[in-house]
């Protein structure tokens, strides 16, 4: 995957996966195939309502945390 070194030295993945308006419930299972799919950046934020989704998927991944960006 092809990444940007940003300013501070960390290395962001240039393609991340997205989770806007995908209901909790949901996303689990979306998140877990994203990264399984080799996606390494998962694009979230707390306003979308879905972060315990997000937790989850990435947990039933099996990657390591800090694999992920």
């Amino acid at each position: 995957m092809e990444c940007k070194t940003l300013s501070n030295g960390v290395k962001m993945p240039m393609l991340g996966y997205g989770v806007f308006q995908i209901d909790d419930a949901t996303t689990e299972r979306c998140v877990a195939d994203a990264i399984a799919s080799g996606y390494r950046m998962i694009d979230t934020a707390q306003a979308y309502g879905n972060e315990r989704g997000v937790g989850a998927g990435i947990k039933a991944s099996g990657v390591a945390r800090d694999e992920l960006f």
